[in-house]
C-alpha cells in the first residue's frame, strides 16, 4: 500500500510539470461576437489632434503580453499570422490615440477574456496556476528528503556468522594443518 501510495506521489509531482494544465483550466475564453479567425476590426479611437508617435518597443512589449488567436501557442509579437498584425496594428493605433499599455490590454481582455493574455492575473482562481507548482516542488523535494533519510539510517543487513560446531572446527583445523606441510 505504502508503495502504491509513494507511486501517486511521484507521478503527481512529476505529472505536474510535464503536464501544466492550469492556465488551460483556468482561462477558458470569453465568447465574443467576432469569430476567433475573422480578421479584427479595430474599435474606432479618435486620435487626438496632436497623436503621438509610438514606440516599437512599446508597441512589441504590449504585444508579447497576449496570445496569437491563431497560433495560441505564441505571442501576437512572435506569431507570423495576419491576425498577430492585425493586432500590432490595432495596439499601435490605440497607444498613438493616447492609451496606455494597460488600456490597450484591458481592450484585448474585454474581446476575448483573459484567455488572450499569456499570464494569467494573480488573483482569484488564477493564483493556483502560480502557487501549486511551487508547492508541488516543494512537496515532491520534502519527499525525496524523507525517502534518502530513511534509507540512510537503514543498518546494513548484516547476517550472523554460521555458528560451528566443535567437530567441525577441529575438521578444519587439522585440513589447513594438513595443507600446510
Amino acid at each position: 500500500m505504502r508503495r502504491v501510495a509513494l507511486f501517486l506521489v511521484v507521478a503527481l509531482v512529476l505529472g505536474l510539470g510535464a503536464f501544466p494544465l492550469g492556465p488551460a483550466i483556468a482561462q477558458s475564453p470569453a465568447p465574443s461576437a467576432q469569430a476567433p479567425g475573422a480578421p479584427l476590426k479595430p474599435a474606432p479611437v479618435a486620435p487626438p489632434a496632436g497623436a503621438q508617435a509610438v514606440s516599437e518597443d512599446t508597441v512589441h512589449d504590449v504585444a508579447a503580453q497576449l496570445r496569437c488567436v491563431v497560433c495560441q501557442s505564441l505571442s501576437v509579437a512572435d506569431s507570423p499570422s495576419e491576425i498577430a498584425h492585425q493586432m500590432k496594428d490595432i495596439i499601435r493605433e490605440r497607444l498613438a490615440a493616447g492609451e496606455t499599455p494597460e488600456q490597450v490590454r484591458a481592450y484585448f481582455v474585454e474581446k476575448y477574456g483573459t484567455w488572450i493574455l499569456l499570464a494569467p492575473p494573480r488573483q482569484g482562481f488564477n493564483l493556483l496556476v502560480w502557487v501549486v507548482p511551487f508547492v508541488a516542488i516543494g512537496l515532491g523535494l520534502v519527499l525525496v528528503f524523507v525517502v534518502l533519510r530513511r534509507w540512510s539510517r537503514r543498518p546494513a543487513s548484516t547476517a550472523p556468522a554460521p555458528t560451528l560446531d566443535p567437530a567441525m572446527r577441529a575438521r578444519i583445523r587439522r585440513e589447513i594443518s594438513e595443507g600446510e606441510r
